[in-house]
């Protein structure tokens, strides 16, 4: 991992940042400890049954978040709405026949489901039926010209099956592409979004568990159920895939058998530079029963209006929804509280905006508080934002993320995704400066973090992004954070607790707000350079 540390440049900045009787350096204080405890412990309680879009509490935790704006002084972002429609898609898919079955030179492919194959649909349909489909083993699925890689070059996938690995060329090769940091080029969602551009019937994604930074159980538990999408009324997302899904190694192995080609030797090659698809001796009728409903679900937002440049903003986001309940844990809790994951983030931007109102004099930029729905679902509700924002992408600033930001002791420093992007960073690196204090951005985006948290619907559309980590050096050594996250993260453990340690969550939110008060005052709008 390498570090940006502070630079005279980032003091600079401070200095020039800041407006008339406004700071950019706030302290912890008391009340900052009580405010986020109480809303992380009403959002993440029981109460709120742990927040599913689209369930009864919904209302309650979108009426709660509009509530607690209007306390704030907050307005409506929306055109005087509170709230943003976001039109989705549930889909559960399984094969007609138990299993997807495939004919070749060599023999029959039989793929299991779900141990071989997981499948799933966007489309608003009762079938999808595809007779006689071809396979094409797709290397990566990547065609980055600014690494000179075309996975597909001279090959019409139009109406076939694109199979592809997981992650990207420089995982493999520290020579390629971002070495191990993954670009998003080896996102399986890049790899879907490539094969519908190219008029694919269906995708399937090969699972490596080390690639992908999770084990086939995660991929069968995430897509066995209910699987979400934005909906589009118009068309019934028609021109979305006919199918996609995950193929694990032994899956692939058996198409590559069928196929009379070894399956390892297929992607040790497509590792290599030059690599190209290459069309599969295999056929098969993909029969796909499918069961849907279409539903609604709904961003929040307010904002706080700017001065001369309030056609401008700067954007927090943090979003609201989690997992709801599910069967009970060895505990007997079936309720998935998401106290940290995302509770912490809420109470993060009401903290944020109960600053933002209390500061003197207004920022020149508004300052929009957004919380999206159906983050955990795929980045939906910030995608469908960034689609339809409330301040046009060109004129957005930035947009400083929170997920699962709490509890944390105080450190000597603070970490942040997305820098070396944008001038960004100094912000940040001059705000924890005037703490005392030094910033750095994580750049070892090996497992594709950057990527999976609602900000990255931002970068896509050009806005540059931040993503406040929690720092690693303590500064009291003897009262370390021993939170379990991997015995929470996703369960109903994650609960709030009264001896949560708060003081780095706070000292951290308050270099995002030295950070974001420097932006909203600055002359001109920061923009991505890579």
């Amino acid at each position: 991992m390498k570090f940006r540390h502070i630079t005279i440049l980032a003091a600079i900045l401070v200095a020039g940042c800041s407006t008339e009787g406004q700071s950019v350096r706030p302290g912890i204080t008391s009340s900052d400890d009580t405010l986020l405890r109480r809303w992380i412990s009403t959002i993440g309680s029981d109460d709120f049954g742990g927040r599913k879009p689209t369930d009864e509490y919904e209302e309650k935790t979108t009426s709660y978040l509009i509530e607690e704006m209007e306390k704030l002084g907050l307005e409506p972002a929306f055109d005087g709405k509170w709230l943003q429609e976001v039109d989705m898609i549930s889909t559960v898919v399984r094969p007609q026949d138990g299993n997807v079955s495939l004919s070749g030179v060599k023999g029959a492919a039989d793929l299991l489901f779900p141990d071989d194959v997981t499948l799933w649909t966007d489309r608003a349909t009762g079938r999808i039926n595809i007779e006689e489909c071809g396979f094409i083993f797709a290397g990566f699925g990547i065609d980055a010209p600014e690494y000179g890689w075309n996975d597909f070059e001279g090959i019409d996938v139009k109406g076939k099956v694109i199979i592809a690995m997981v992650n990207d060329p420089g995982f493999y090769d520290p020579e390629l592409f971002n070495g191990r940091n993954m670009t998003y080029y080896g996102r399986f969602t890049y790899k879907f979004e490539q094969a519908e551009k190219m008029g694919a019937a269906g995708c399937l994604v090969i699972h490596n568990t080390e690639a992908a930074s999770y084990g086939w159980d995660v991929v069968v538990n995430g897509h066995l159920g209910e699987n979400l999408a934005l909906f589009d009324k118009e068309t019934g997302n028609a021109g979305a895939l006919a199918f996609k899904g995950w193929l694990n190694e032994n899956g692939f192995r058996k198409i590559a058998q069928a196929a009379g080609l070894d399956s390892d030797l297929l992607t040790q090659e497509a590792k290599k530079p030059g690599f190209k698809a290459i069309a599969l001796d295999v056929k098969g009728d993909v029969k796909l029963d499918v069961s849907y409903k279409t539903d609604v679900s709904h961003n929040v937002a307010g904002v706080l209006p700017g001065t001369d440049l309030k056609d401008e903003a700067v954007v927090f986001s943090a979003h609201w929804d989690h997992f709801g309940t599910s069967k009970p844990d060895e505990s007997g809790d079936s309720i998935y509280n998401g106290a940290s994951d995302n509770g912490s983030g809420i109470a993060a931007l009401l903290l944020l905006a109960k600053k933002f109102g209390s500061l003197p004099i207004a920022p020149r930029r508004s300052i929009v508080f957004l919380f999206p729905t159906l983050e955990e679902s795929g980045l939906l509700g910030s995608r469908c934002y960034c689609e339809n924002p409330a301040f046009p992408m060109e004129k957005t600033a930035t947009c400083i993320n929170f997920d699962c930001i709490a509890p944390a002791a105080l450190t000597e420093d603070i970490s942040f995704l997305g820098g070396g992007q944008s001038c960004l960073d100094f912000y940040v690196m001059a705000s924890a400066a005037a703490q005392g204090r030094y910033a750095y951005f994580d750049d070892d985006n090996s497992d594709g973090w950057f990527y999976r948290s609602d900000h990255y619907n931002f970068v896509k559309r050009g806005v540059p992004a931040l993503v406040m980590e929690n720092g690693s050096h303590l500064v009291n050594p003897d009262k370390p954070n021993k939170y379990p996250q991997k015995e929470w993260y996703h369960q109903p453990s994650d609960e709030y607790h009264e001896d949560w340690d708060l003081s780095g969550t706070i000292a951290n939110i308050n270099v995002m707000f030295g950070a974001a008060c420097a932006i909203a005052n600055s002359d001109t709008l920061p923009r991505l350079t890579k």
